[in-house]
């Protein structure tokens, strides 16, 4: 096995993967391609080097195997791999892309995830899932009982009424064939709402389990949603410069079409993690509405903007406020200070 090898690109795929090595001199060492049962196998043969991948799918699996093996491995996201594709693509190209963008100096790496990080993004995923369907059972009962004119109030109390008119057999303005098939629906979207509350219950036990949970938690928007969320997304939070930085990862920052000595801010770039942005949006406008409650005694920063700006503005930058106080608490460790999330 050649030992000059000092830089590999790696190209996953489900089956086949794409090697691309280079030397010292950046000269081409090896083009292959590897079954998935033999990558290890390879790998286990060289010596230490640096190993690039995309941030893709089974990337973050991979990069802790070969890490096992001694090797230093770098997650990319692709959008940063792509200017250094050349011609047409395919999977020696892809390979020999990722191994030029490797090594650049201002290239930005993605942390490899642990595990249990993964773990609760799968937990939810899956609670993703049961609220997707539970949202689209509720809308197919909701429109077919509206045909006999059956209508509901919105939110939960509304879903029950439903059920519970479902499952009156003396409710004549359903006919018996319509009742009998929307009642498997109706035992579905019960089974779907249990799912859900387990779900909750996971990422509870989950929360109350992890320490920078606890902190999290202390800054107001911030609940264990947000809070196990963050944990799991986040692996090493300094490699965020800043607070700002954070936030611009999560999409919360304005996007920038500046030139020639000019700053022109327009809508935030909604890039990076969009679940991360949503839930943030949510905790910040949950935030408003109890601060509305209470006259704003508390939040005199928001009382001034609202004055202002409309309340999806002012959302956003509330939202941007809190994942800057989260980068701090995660950062430095400190506890949660009031008086510097919303000065007077």
């Amino acid at each position: 096995m050649d030992k000059s090898i000092t830089v590999i690109g790696l190209d996953l795929a489900k089956s086949v993967f794409q090697v691309h090595g280079i030397n010292a001199e950046g000269e081409v060492v090896v083009r292959r391609k590897l079954s998935r049962s033999r990558v290890l196998a390879y790998f286990n043969q060289l010596e230490p080097c640096l190993v690039g991948m995309e941030a893709c799918a089974t990337a973050h699996y991979w990069g802790r195997e070969l890490k096992a093996l001694g090797h230093d491995v770098k997650l990319m996201p692709p959008q940063f791999v792509k200017p250094y594709l050349k011609s047409q693509k395919n999977d020696m190209r892809d390979a020999e892309a990722i191994c030029e963008a490797v090594t650049r100096p201002t290239m930005r790496f993605v942390p490899i995830k642990a595990p249990d990080q993964q773990a609760l993004l799968a937990l939810y995923g899956v609670r993703d899932h049961w609220v997707r369907l539970s949202t689209r059972l509720i809308n197919t009962l909701r429109g077919y009982l509206a045909e006999f004119g059956i209508v509901a109030a919105r939110g939960r109390m509304g879903v029950e009424a439903i059920l519970d008119t479902l499952a009156d057999d003396q409710d004549d303005r359903i006919p018996d064939l319509a009742r009998e098939c929307l009642m498997p629906l109706a035992n579905e979207l019960r089974h779907v709402k249990r799912q859900i509350l387990e779900m909750d219950r996971k990422i509870l036990k989950a929360h109350r389990a992890n320490p920078i949970c606890h902190r999290l938690e202390t800054i107001p928007g911030v609940g264990p949603v947000i809070a196990t969320r963050v944990v799991a997304e986040v692996p090493d939070p300094k490699i965020f410069k800043s607070g700002r930085a954070f936030s611009a990862w999560v999409g919360l920052v304005p996007k920038q079409n500046s030139s020639g000595g000019r700053e022109r801010m327009g809508q935030i770039t909604k890039k990076g993690n969009p679940e991360l942005r949503r839930l943030l949006v949510a905790g910040a406008i949950s935030m408003i509405i109890r601060a509305k409650r209470s006259d704003f005694t508390r939040h005199p920063w928001l009382s001034r903007l609202l004055e202002r700006k409309p309340m999806m503005v002012v959302a956003i930058a509330m939202a941007n406020k809190i994942g800057r106080m989260i980068w701090a608490l995660m950062v430095k460790g400190e506890k949660f200070n009031p008086a510097k999330l919303m000065p007077a």
